[in-house]
């Protein structure tokens, strides 16, 4: 080997190539892939599997996953605990574990969250053919499994020659380092490739500093955009994740303090703002305030912030009824920028805000109307604190007061985590954020399974701190394995299990366009055929008790207040269990504040159906586009 060559096999040359990456953000250097999650099989373990344990833990972390869709979701939650500054590497084999990767290489897409997937592939050189788990595709001889990834990353590439991977490493990493185009990236890597041997150039290993880039606004966007806001009578600021990403939340408290202006968010914008700032009104769309929501049907101008305006947040385009309102989009993504028919303001979300906050100084909403917003926020601060308000200490808690009790134990030092069913619904309505990222909810995606290895990523970025995994018996069933994991790492996790024998989202929403909550109930069938019996005896906590947790369990306020506190405090994975009771219209969750389109069977002869059909077109006419 020369003086400036290195011998190494590719998937050898690919760890000491990451070992070398780094972020900088503020003067301030972060290692941009601070561990490898993997499963081994025989597309990557003479590969991969084997430059990891060459390289050792100093060089590249490892943990062992148990599920490789949950390998990329404990990845995901420590990329977004630690500001899409760093993220972690997976590794399969080829077949299903590649496969499987998909889910949640979409989750991280969606949510514009890094991770570095790295799939084995197969033969390269196709010295036999068909290989063990490869797809054969008649009209395709260089597509595998992996292909399937193609839509879900925001870069992909097959390395079929080792000195391929210098360019697709390089490309992979600018990609996940940018922040208007950062997601799941996938290196495809044949099992050949990764064991063949190469002469790489040292340059390729040599530290690299990726900057992760604030770009100004133009200063003629920022004028139009201040001009809107200043003849605005009744505007409204939405945030979304953008604001978190851009850590643009002290500068966010500033410019609604300086203005008076209303702030309502999104699921992921939700702990940008205070709870108890002045100007907070709560989240907005179909699972809003309404608070938030009546100030979203009157507004004349709506500035949102680092928000993709999905349909939750417009109610599916029929929230924003003002007839004359109109939209600001500060974004650094171009394409969510003009969404709305809305004047663009691309750039980055802190930056952005502070050249805006500048140009509007000395502007401040009407008194009147900022006592409105006072009025409507403290309205539902009430409405709060009685789904909060159990009966008393002996009863079985609803799901909301199941938050209550856990709203009075935490800090701002504690995270929840949660990702879909009808807790999202209810922590966007009642859940009063502590901290900036103590709100932790993946929503683009709504990923089923994502909250328990989720917390483990979240727990491993931010190590000391308390980490909620908040999840009902339908998720939980999805995805417990990583509980494992938790507990061979003794990463202690805290799990709520809330146990409401079926999919009580779906139920509900079933209900709703008139499907009688078909096939979501977990019972035993009846004689007529549904599944109308008795609950199916699952005992949940048993089985995470069985996967090496600490189990508490709760039938009562009082036994959940006691159980909670234990687990705050627990040093090792710790589960609390607890049947939450069917809520009464007094104690349970505000209704939906805002309509959602779920279509109606349009012709139909049950009649819940046919009422349903009524009800979905009496709110479709409220639709409305906005260009």
């Amino acid at each position: 080997m020369s003086a400036t060559t290195r011998r190494l096999t590719t998937a050898q040359a690919l760890i000491a190539f990451l070992a070398r990456q780094y972020t900088s953000y503020e003067g301030l250097n972060h290692r941009l892939i601070g561990a490898t999650w993997g499963i081994f099989g025989h597309g990557n373990v003479a590969g991969i599997g084997q430059a990891l344990l060459e390289a050792g833990p100093d060089a590249m972390p490892f943990f062992q996953g148990r599920n490789e869709q949950a390998m990329v979701h404990a990845a995901v939650g420590y990329a977004r605990q630690s500001g899409r500054l760093s993220t972690h590497a997976v590794t399969t084999s080829i077949g299903p574990g590649a496969t499987n990767l998909v889910t949640g290489a979409a989750l991280a897409t969606v949510n514009h969250l890094p991770v570095l997937l790295l799939p084995g592939d197969t033969f390269a050189a196709r010295p036999a053919d068909p290989v063990l788990q490869q797809l054969e595709v008649p009209y395709a001889g260089d597509v595998s499994v992996n292909d399937c990834l193609r839509p879900v990353s925001r870069y992909f590439d097959r390395v079929t020659r080792p000195e391929a991977l210098i360019q697709a490493a390089l490309n992979a990493m600018s990609v996940l380092t940018d922040p208007a185009n950062t997601g799941a990236v996938t290196l495809a890597l044949p099992q050949d490739v990764q064991a063949e041997a190469y002469d790489w150039p040292e340059e390729f290993f040599r530290e690299r500093v990726w900057p992760v880039r604030a770009p100004a606004v133009d200063p003629d966007e920022l004028g139009l955009a201040a001009g809107e806001l200043r003849r605005a009578r009744r505007p409204l600021v939405v945030v979304g994740g953008g604001v978190r990403h851009a850590r643009a939340q002290d500068v966010l408290d500033a410019f609604a303090a300086d203005t008076g202006i209303p702030v309502a968010a999104t699921q992921a914008g939700k702990g940008a703002l205070a709870h108890d700032h002045p100007q907070s009104v709560g989240g907005i769309g179909h699972t809003g305030t309404a608070a938030a929501d009546e100030l979203a049907r009157t507004a004349d101008v709506v500035l949102g912030i680092g928000t993709r305006w999905t349909d939750f947040t417009t109610a599916s385009a029929t929230l924003f009824q003002n007839p004359d309102v109109r939209f600001v989009n500060l974004n650094i993504r171009p394409a969510d920028a003009h969404k709305l028919g809305g004047r663009q303001l691309v750039g980055d979300a802190r930056t952005g805000l502070a050249a805006l906050r500048e140009a509007l100084k000395g502007h401040r909403v009407d008194e009147g109307y900022a006592a409105e917003c006072a009025r409507l926020k403290s309205a539902w601060d009430a409405r709060v604190d009685a789904a909060y308000t159990p009966a008393s200490d002996d009863a079985r808690p609803t799901q909301a007061q199941v938050l209550g009790v856990l709203d009075t134990l935490v800090t701002g030092d504690d995270i929840l985590i949660n990702a879909a069913g009808s807790l999202p619904g209810d922590l966007h309505q009642l859940w009063r954020p502590r901290s900036r990222d103590q709100y932790h909810v993946e929503y683009g995606y709504s990923c089923m399974g994502y909250e328990i290895p989720a917390a483990i990523g979240v727990a491993l970025a931010a190590p000391g701190r308390p980490v909620w995994a908040l999840v009902g018996d339908g998720t939980y069933l999805m995805n417990p394995t990583e509980i494992v994991t938790a507990v061979q790492e003794n990463i202690p996790i805290k799990v709520v299990i809330l146990q409401n024998h079926g999919y009580a989202s779906i139920g509900g929403l079933s209900e709703a366009v008139g499907g009688e909550r078909f096939g979501t109930a977990y019972r035993f069938r009846t004689p007529d055929g549904t599944y109308g019996g008795e609950a199916l005896p699952v005992d949940l906590a048993a089985n995470a008790a069985s996967l090496g947790m600490r189990v508490l369990r709760a039938r009562t306020v009082r036994d959940l207040r006691e159980a909670l506190t234990s687990a705050r405090f627990a040093d090792v994975p710790t589960c609390v269990y607890v049947e939450t009771e069917t809520p009464d219209t007094v104690s349970g969750p505000p209704p939906a504040q805002a309509w959602w389109d779920v279509p109606v069977a349009e012709t139909a002869t049950r009649r819940s159906a046919v009422t349903a059909r009524e009800e979905y077109e009496r709110h479709v006419t409220a639709r409305r586009r906005h260009l």
